[in-house]
């Protein structure tokens, strides 16, 4: 099994002055069903099994990689290069109203319907 500490101090959290390495990762199956719940997911005894040793392998190569010397690394934001591609505003013809729902499976009043997500 694996474990991780963060020492949290006001709003801020610390790393720990240990090296982090020396503690490792774990996911119980009552966070696996947690976060299963927050994504609306149904999830049987079997798959937790699966998901709990799948997670734990990943957690244990995320170990392998914290225990690599990166003090020499500068940081980055991305693994590439990125600029932004600008370009003026242009105004354009927008759809009609009737065009942009054409091909809607279900409108009421002028505007599409769709299945209710908040507050189920």
């Amino acid at each position: 099994m694996y474990s991780v500490m963060l020492l949290r101090k006001q709003d801020s959290f610390l790393l720990p002055t240990y090296p982090v390495w020396e503690f490792f990762m774990t996911i119980t199956k009552d966070e696996i069903i947690h976060v299963a719940n927050l994504a609306r997911l149904e999830i049987n005894e079997a798959s937790l099994d699966k998901f709990a040793d799948q997670i734990d392998e990943i957690l244990e190569y995320i170990n392998t990689l914290n225990q690599v010397d990166t003090s020499k690394v500068q940081g980055t934001s991305h693994a590439i290069a990125l600029t932004n591609s600008f370009r003026e505003d242009r105004v354009k013809e927008h759809l009609e109203n009737s065009q942009a729902l054409s091909n809607a499976p279900e409108k009421e009043d002028g505007a599409f319907v769709v299945p209710k997500i908040v507050g189920r």
